[in-house]
Formats: C-alpha cells, sequence, structure tokens
C-alpha cells in the first residue's frame, strides 16, 4: 500500500487529496479545497500578485503539516495555468519548494488535460466510452477524448477566473458583456475542437467546481453534497437554463445560495457560461458530473 498526496493549484483554488493506494483499489484518506485566487490579475498582468503568492503558501503549509501528521509517503504538486502564466512563478515555485521539500511542478495544459481524463474515467465502465472530459479551471480548460486512454487533448484559456476579468465586470452582467464572453467562448471551441473531436464521444464528463457547482443547482440542492452529485446527468437544458439565472442575480443573491462556495461566487457566471457554450458546440444531451478530477489522476499516477 502507498500513502500519497496530491496536490493542485491552479488559478482560483488550492486542493489537496490524501489517499491510500494498494493492487488498484483507491481509499481517500483526506480531500480539501481552499479558494486562493493565485491566478488574481495574471491574465492583465502576466505577473502573480504578491499577496495572491501569500495566501496560497500559508494554504500551501497547512496542507504541508496535514501531509506530515497523515505519514505520505509520495507527494506530487501540479500548478497549471496561471503559473504556466506568470512571469514572476519562480517566486511562488521556490516557496513551495522550500516549505513541502518537493519540486513543484508546472505541468502543461497536455499533461494537465491526461490527468484529469484519468482522474474522471477511472471509475466509469469502459461501454460508457468513447469519453470527452471538459475541465474547466480558473485560467483554462482541458478537452480530452478518448476511450482507455487519451487520443487528443487540448487546452484553451477560457477559465471561469480569466473569463470574469475579461468581460464580465458587473452582476448581472450587462447583456454586451455576456455576448463578448460569448465570442471569446466560442472562438476557444472551435481552436479546441481542430484538434479534438468534441462531437462524437458517447458520454461527456465534465470536472472542477464549475461543473460540480451546476449540477448542484440544476439538482436543485439545498447543500453542497459531492455524493449526490458524482456521476449525476444533468441534462444540456438545465445547463442553459441554470447558466441564464446566474446571469440574472445579483452578487448577493449568488453568496446566498446553499450550495455554493464562497470563493465561487464571483466567477460561477463566467463558468457557467461557458460549460452551457460547451454543451451547445458539442450537442451533447448530457453531462456526468464528476467530483473525481486531476487530483484523482495524480494520485494514481504516484504508484
Amino acid at each position: 500500500m502507498s500513502r500519497v498526496a496530491a496536490i493542485d493549484c491552479g488559478t482560483n483554488s488550492l486542493r489537496l487529496l490524501i489517499a491510500d493506494i494498494s493492487d488498484g483499489n483507491f481509499r481517500e484518506i483526506d480531500r480539501q479545497m481552499n479558494v486562493v485566487r493565485l491566478g488574481q490579475g495574471v491574465d492583465r498582468t502576466k505577473a502573480f500578485d504578491p499577496e495572491a503568492i501569500e495566501r496560497t503558501l500559508k494554504v500551501t503549509a497547512e496542507y504541508a503539516a496535514l501531509i506530515r501528521s497523515k505519514g505520505v509517503e509520495k507527494i506530487r504538486f501540479c500548478a497549471t495555468s496561471a503559473t504556466r502564466d506568470a512571469t514572476n512563478r519562480a517566486l511562488f515555485i521556490d516557496g513551495v519548494r522550500e516549505i513541502l521539500g518537493i519540486e513543484p511542478e508546472v505541468i502543461p495544459g497536455t499533461e494537465e488535460a491526461a490527468l484529469s481524463f484519468t482522474g474522471a474515467t477511472k471509475s466509469l465502465p469502459e461501454r460508457d466510452g468513447p469519453f470527452l472530459v471538459v475541465d474547466i479551471g480558473g485560467g483554462s480548460t482541458e478537452f480530452v477524448f478518448g476511450s482507455i486512454d487519451v487520443e487528443s487533448a487540448k487546452s484553451v484559456n477560457i477559465g471561469c477566473v480569466r473569463m470574469k476579468e475579461r468581460h464580465l465586470h458587473s452582476q448581472p452582467p450587462t447583456s454586451e458583456q455576456l455576448q463578448l464572453a460569448r465570442f471569446d467562448i466560442r472562438a476557444a471551441i472551435a481552436d479546441a475542437a481542430a484538434v479534438v473531436p468534441i462531437t462524437t464521444s458517447q458520454t461527456l464528463i465534465a470536472v472542477a467546481g464549475t461543473a460540480t457547482t451546476v449540477a448542484a443547482a440544476a439538482l436543485g440542492l439545498g447543500e453542497y453534497d459531492r455524493y449526490a452529485i458524482h456521476l449525476s446527468r444533468i441534462p444540456a437544458q438545465a445547463v442553459h437554463d441554470v447558466a441564464a439565472i446566474f446571469a440574472g442575480m445579483s452578487h448577493d443573491e449568488i453568496a446566498a445560495l446553499g450550495y455554493m462556495h464562497p470563493g465561487r461566487v464571483d466567477v460561477i457566471t463566467s463558468g457557467s457560461l461557458v460549460l452551457s457554450e460547451i454543451m451547445s458546440a458539442t450537442g451533447a444531451n448530457e453531462f456526468v458530473a464528476s467530483e473525481t478530477d486531476i487530483l484523482d489522476g495524480m494520485a494514481w499516477s504516484l504508484v
């Protein structure tokens, strides 16, 4: 048995998974998520804000203490979209190295996609393939196609934080803001579709916080319940409806929703718009919401 820890450092959140893996069996020990908004302003400035680095390293230190207390044998720390874009990323990477004692990885979008695919499809039967896995993050969105292994993948810069900072400057956003965001999203999806066959999968799986929050809304949950959300099937029309509802709400109305994480309040409108446009572009009738994703793929990669 191997006890492993995976830390996924995205544009919006820093997440930890500790798990025991043995002979193909996976047992979750702990899973945590903190919204640190490391990528705050990176789309505009191409650099990390010092306060964002400080926030993220503080949570990294908390995770390090937990990892030590749980007797973890192997650790993997992967940073994605915002860190790829930041010109001063060495400041952050050096801080992580000092705290964890390992070399943090700034992984390319293709590897991010492959890890997400592994995490999302591991518990699904092969007969449900081929799969299209969509991972809507803070800075980027990954499109990954395959049956057993990844056959094609593309990462495009239409994450929920990036779209909010570029286009949605009010809540609710204006119709002009929404239209500009749609143009941007559709162009990026077209770029992905030139590489990935986004209309030919049997099962569309959507992972990460935007998709699971949209699922919570579509399911009518009073509070966030990852067990009710995991592997739920959400109709395309429900996605469009939820996106339209978020786009018409005030910040305070979104914050009052029982299933809404505080760190997702200001980016769920942009994120749900990305998911809605993906449903339209793929022609899928529904998506499967998965609570297993890149973190799980990282954990499996350690054994």
